[in-house]
């Protein structure tokens, strides 16, 4: 019997959902909860040349490990510590360092495609997934990938165009299915995220229980 609790926070790249995950930890005041970003599981690349590799789709469900994702996640649950990849989103690569990640009673996973993989959705407690117009998180995925990630304006145009949003509305957004909720990632919505603090206290002292 698992020892943790998991929920699932999925969304279009550029809907919030880091801004979501990290506002339930400060809501709940826990000081025992990892967030594991499904981006920490690309695939490794470095067996390829690097313009390969940057013209490889990251958007499609193929681009990553959710085995190893799955299995992490369940040795989280279970109360051990485990050593999760570290992306270079420069290089397309993996970097040779790791992330020891302790054991937490909540673990939030955030990423695009977590509720389209089924092995990952029968992990989770609670589902969430995050609805913004696609033109707010264009914007805001602009502004990360040059400020963050080393991109051009160019390269992250093309890419948006290509593969972003074609994914988006083949797989990511039909993954809403599976929510437990749907909430608003247009703006800074308290309610939201009172909501599900509520409903994730109650899941946690259930387990308690």
């Amino acid at each position: 019997m698992k020892k943790g609790i998991l929920i699932g926070i999925a969304g279009a790249s550029g809907s919030g959902k880091t801004f979501v995950a990290n506002s339930i930890i400060e809501s709940l005041g826990l000081d025992k909860a990892v967030i594991i970003q499904e981006d920490s599981y690309y695939k490794d690349l470095s067996d390829i040349p690097y313009e390969e590799r940057a013209e490889r789709n990251f958007d499609h469900p193929d681009a990553f490990d959710h085995d190893l994702l799955a299995k992490h996640l369940l040795q989280l649950l279970n109360s051990e510590a485990v050593s999760h990849p570290i992306y270079d989103y420069k290089l397309h690569t993996r970097s040779k360092e790791k992330k020891t990640v302790e054991p937490a009673v909540l673990i939030i996973l955030e990423g695009i495609l977590i509720l389209h993989n089924a092995k990952l959705r029968e992990l989770m407690d609670y589902r969430i997934f995050i609805e913004t117009a696609l033109d707010i998180c264009f914007v805001r995925r602009l502004k990360r990938d040059v400020e963050e990630r080393g991109r051009t304006v160019d390269s992250v145009t093309r890419q948006y165009t290509e593969t972003v949003r074609p994914m988006y509305l083949q797989f990511i957004e039909p993954s809403k299915q599976y929510a437990d909720i749907l909430i608003s990632g247009e703006g800074r919505d308290s309610e939201a995220v009172d909501i599900l603090t509520t409903r994730i206290n109650t899941l946690l002292n259930n387990s308690d229980q």
